[in-house]
């Protein structure tokens, strides 16, 4: 038996904070009904149709949930919502600010009606504040949150290249939700819980915050180069293969010199010997270190690193993510079912000895409807009218 097993969650999501969150309880034993709109979904079914004919993006979020479609805007629908809601351990959305509260399913409704049920919500910024209504995506809480002002080069600011508002929301409403579990087992109390993005961000935004907010000076962008320790980003070897090295201390800076530049005299070069100094000079180092490793093939620069126990990673592709020797290695992968067939997935990163995720399907829209709308009771023929109404 998973840990989650026998845990019920209905969730109204979209997207991918909330499936996310969802999908690492499923991954671990919960049943997750997910609640889409009749035909077209999640519209993140939509984003593309890169994975034999479905989206990457829904792919990814949505193994191990059953589909069930309503149309929420006709009472007959809201009634089956509030049906399973009152069966649930965990009712779970992110749509658009003020949705829910419009359809009768605000947290305080539901936590009034069922006090053992634990709620949570994701928003852009949360429910109170002048910004509470504001849409939001991704790309925009990167704006806000500041996290866009720190990355990439001196002259051109640059988005980070993943859903990173949106994964770091729907890893805390997952572990926010896994919190009111424990909390619940000891006292019976459910929980309401609320995720902004904004928010998520902005604790992993905590460095350059304390950093800027105490020294008055903004963190200055580097790309892909450490905004203050030298030598610390990418080199590059004479064929091409790039290398990103981390030399953190005096005593890797002299190994450096002598593993891998071969040249002992440069870790006691005045304009190299501290830390201060590196960075000061950082444009005459790097000019120094590319002179010996563009003469480097990719597998001597790794030799020579190795030797100097240098931390250091070869920059991959994500194709070479995919076929990265380590994930392999690990057995990190595993088959799931789809509509378009077996497809690959990777385990979730908590690896419990003796215990696997559960890895299930990724549903098509509304495969699950009629067996969810039978199990609360409803006739063949109630069913069939809910389908002929478009409720369904």
């Amino acid at each position: 038996m998973l840990p989650l097993s026998g845990i019920t969650v209905v969730a109204l999501e979209q997207a991918v904070a909330a499936p996310l969150a969802t999908r690492h309880l499923a991954d671990w034993g919960a049943r997750v009904i997910k609640v889409e709109r009749p035909g077209s979904g999640d519209f993140a079914r939509d984003y593309d149709r890169t994975v034999n004919g479905l989206a990457s993006h829904f792919v990814w979020l949505n193994r191990g949930k059953e589909s069930l479609t309503l149309d929420l805007k006709q009472p007959d629908a809201r009634e089956v919502l509030a049906q399973l809601v009152a069966q649930a351990d965990v009712f779970l959305q992110n749509l658009g600010p003020g949705a829910v509260d419009r359809m009768g399913f605000g947290a305080d409704v539901l936590r009034a009606r069922h006090p053992s049920l634990i709620t949570c919500g994701i928003s852009g910024y949360g429910t109170t504040g002048s910004y509470r209504d504001r849409k939001a995506y991704d790309l925009l809480i990167q704006a806000e949150s500041g996290i866009i002002s720190t990355t990439g080069t001196e002259d051109h600011p640059s988005k980070i290249g993943i859903s990173i508002a949106d994964i770091a929301s729907g890893i805390y409403a997952y572990s926010g939700v896994l919190t009111a579990l424990i909390g619940r087992g000891r006292t019976g109390e459910g929980a309401t819980i609320e995720v902004s993005m904004l928010e998520a961000l902005g604790e992993w935004m905590g460095f350059p915050a304390y950093y800027s907010g105490y020294s008055g000076v903004p963190l200055q962008r580097s790309g892909a180069h450490h905004a203050s320790i030298v030598p610390y980003g990418p080199i590059e070897a004479g064929d091409g293969t790039t290398m990103f090295i981390a030399v953190q201390n005096q005593r890797e800076w002299v190994r450096f010199c002598e593993e891998v530049l071969r040249d002992a005299s440069l870790a006691a070069d005045a304009r190299f010997d501290s830390g201060a100094a590196r960075q000061t000079n950082r444009d005459t180092l790097y000019a120094i270190i590319e002179d010996v490793t563009h003469g480097l093939t990719g597998a001597e620069l790794s030799a020579r690193l190795e030797a100097g126990d240098i931390a250091f990673a070869e920059m991959r592709s994500i194709q070479g993510f995919v076929d990265h020797p380590q994930l392999k290695e690990r057995d990190r992968f595993r088959e799931v079912q789809s509509p378009a067939g077996p497809l690959w997935a990777m385990l979730p990163p908590a690896t419990f000895e003796g215990m696997e995720a559960s890895m299930g399907a990724i549903p098509a829209v509304g495969a699950h409807t009629d067996a969810i709308l039978a199990e609360l009771g409803r006739s063949t023929e109630e069913i069939a009218r809910l389908h002929e109404a478009g409720a369904v």
